[in-house]
C-alpha cells in the first residue's frame, strides 16, 4: 500500500500553494462590500498569516479593480476609480478629471499619497477638449441617476494627437455602490463604454457594458450578478455636442436595461419560482393543510357510491 493511502486525513492535505489560490477566489469573489468580512474569515480558516497576506496581496487588487471600486482623494478634490483604464502599475492610477496620480492601498481601499500628473501621462489639449466635454456631461448624468455613483472619462488611444485627421478612442467609466450590511444587504452598478472616434467616417461608434450585483443574506443567502452588452453610433460633431449625443446614448442604454431587470423582477413568481417549487393549482390559492377535513376524499367517496351509512 502506497503512503499515505491508510490516511485519508494527511491525503487531502493541501499545498501552500492551493491553499493560496482557494484563499484568492473567494476574495477576488466577495460581493462588494463585503470583502473584509470575507477576509476576516479567511484568515481564522488559514490560521496562518504568511499565507494570508500571499493572498490577499493579489487578491484585493484583482476584487477593487473588478468592482470599479472608488477611492476618495486625500486632497477631497473627487475620487479615483480603481480601473484598468487609470492603471499605471500596481498601485498607481491615474485621476484625469484632477490630472493627478493617486498611489492606492489596495487592502485598506485607501489613497496614501497623491502627485500632480506629468506631461507624457495627460492627453493633448485637442484629446482633453473632447474629454473635459463628455466627462462633464456624464458626471452631470451619473449625479441625477445614481446617488452614490462616480464616473471617469479615460483616453484610450490617440493620447497625444494634436488635430483632426486620425481616430482616437475613451473609456467611459461609471461605478455607483450601496453597502447596508446592518441590513444584510449590499449592491452595485457597473458600466463601461468604449468609445471609437473614426476620423475618416465621421462617426463615433458606443460598445456598453452594464454590470448589476447584488447580495441579500438575512436569513439566507441571494445574490444577483447580471450583465448587458450593447452597440449604439453617432456622428462625429464638436466636443460639446459629441457629448451631449453620447451621454443621450447612455442614458438611454442604461434606463433600457434597468426596466428589462425590473419587468424580470415582476414575472419572476410566474417564471423561474416557478422552476423552483411545486406550482399552485389554478385557484392560485395554497391547499389549506391546517384545515384538511372539508376536503375530505373518503367522505365524498362513501357519498357518490351510496355506501353511507
Amino acid at each position: 500500500m502506497a503512503d499515505g493511502e491508510d490516511d485519508p486525513e494527511g491525503a487531502a492535505e493541501l499545498s501552500d500553494k492551493q491553499k493560496i489560490e482557494i484563499a484568492k477566489w473567494f476574495l477576488t469573489n466577495a460581493p462588494v462590500g463585503e470583502i473584509n468580512y470575507v477576509a476576516k474569515d479567511i484568515r481564522a480558516l488559514l490560521d496562518d498569516d504568511r499565507i494570508y497576506k500571499m493572498a490577499a496581496a493579489e487578491a484585493y487588487a484583482i476584487h477593487n479593480k473588478s468592482h470599479l471600486i472608488a477611492v476618495e482623494l486625500p486632497d477631497r478634490s473627487g475620487d479615483v476609480i480603481i480601473t484598468t483604464y487609470g492603471e499605471l502599475d500596481e498601485n498607481n492610477y491615474f485621476d484625469p478629471r484632477t490630472a493627478q496620480v493617486a498611489t492606492v492601498d489596495h487592502i485598506k481601499q485607501v489613497c496614501t499619497k497623491l502627485r500632480p500628473a506629468t506631461d507624457e501621462e495627460l492627453p493633448s489639449s485637442y484629446i482633453e477638449e473632447f474629454r473635459v466635454a463628455l466627462d462633464a456631461e456624464l458626471f452631470k448624468f451619473v449625479g441625477e441617476t445614481y446617488p452614490k455613483g462616480t464616473c471617469a472619462v479615460y483616453c484610450t488611444n490617440g493620447k497625444h494627437l494634436e488635430g483632426p485627421g486620425a481616430d482616437f478612442g475613451f473609456a467611459a467609466v461609471i461605478s455607483a455602490a450601496k453597502c447596508s450590511p446592518h441590513n444584510f444587504c449590499n449592491g452595485s452598478w457597473r458600466s463601461i463604454w468604449n468609445l471609437e472616434f473614426k476620423d475618416d467616417l465621421q462617426v463615433v461608434e458606443l460598445k456598453g457594458k452594464m454590470q448589476v450585483g447584488a447580495h441579500y443574506y438575512e436569513e439566507g443567502n441571494v445574490q444577483l450578478d447580471a450583465n448587458n452588452e450593447c452597440k449604439d453610433s453617432t456622428i462625429l460633431q464638436s466636443p460639446e455636442d459629441c457629448a451631449v449625443s453620447i451621454v443621450s446614448m447612455v442614458r438611454h442604454h442604461e434606463a433600457e436595461y434597468m426596466a428589462s431587470l425590473e419587468a424580470s423582477y415582476l414575472n419572476l413568481p410566474d417564471t423561474t419560482f416557478k422552476d423552483l417549487r411545486r406550482r399552485l393549482p389554478v385557484t392560485r390559492t395554497l391547499f389549506p393543510w391546517h384545515n384538511t377535513l372539508q376536503f375530505s376524499l373518503t367522505k365524498d367517496l362513501t357519498k357518490e357510491l351510496g355506501i353511507e351509512k
